[in-house]
């Protein structure tokens, strides 16, 4: 007698959901080699932290008019962007081997699970939604959900979470900034 996982009734599901967990390990172990242990990418993160904090003590502290103190903080929030702005160029070299570990993966499942429903949605999504959850799938039914939706959905949420937990989350001061940071709408 031979075991299946697709015997079962979330088989496939459970299938994605592993292997989406297991590329999201690849991919994190793959940033850590490539940037996290640098000293380079050690060395950015703590100025960020160490910026971002003495900008917000100079942001709590009581108002003042000071040209000294303006000055401070503008100087605070230049050295505070262009830290950011180096911290993404640093992360931006490991993209291009997780991209492709990503891409070999997707097309692993998509020869594995081409044409077939993984998953069955609660609800009949909104039309712009349900073109993606239905994409390949023949048959009627919108509730059905492919396999590129469903490994989108579970590889969105899984690495998100995995680098909170691993700790490799961006620090607090560089969450709005990267490559294309929001201008400041300050007026000179």
């Amino acid at each position: 007698m031979v075991f299946s996982l697709s015997s079962f009734r979330y088989g496939d599901s459970l299938l994605i959901l592993s292997i989406s967990i297991a590329s999201a390990f690849v991919c994190e172990g793959i940033s850590w080699l490539l940037i996290y242990r640098t000293p380079n990418y050690k060395s950015l993160r703590s100025t960020i932290d160490r910026t971002s904090k003495k900008l917000e003590t100079l942001k709590t502290s009581a108002p003042s008019t000071k040209k000294s103190k303006t000055k401070k903080k503008d100087r605070f929030e230049t050295s505070l962007k262009e830290s950011s702005r180096d911290l993404s160029f640093s992360k931006f070299k490991s993209g291009g081997v997780v991209a492709i570990v990503l891409i070999i993966v997707f097309g692993l499942l998509n020869s594995l699970f081409e044409g077939k429903a993984v998953a069955k949605l609660p609800f009949t999504p909104i039309p712009f939604i349900q073109k993606m959850s239905h994409r390949g799938l023949s048959g009627d039914d919108p509730t059905d959900c492919a396999m590129v939706f469903f490994y989108f959905l579970c590889s969105m949420s899984i690495r998100s979470n995995l680098q909170k937990f691993l700790g490799f989350a961006p620090p607090r001061g560089a969450a709005g900034a990267g490559l294309f940071p929001v201008p400041d709408t300050k007026s000179s």
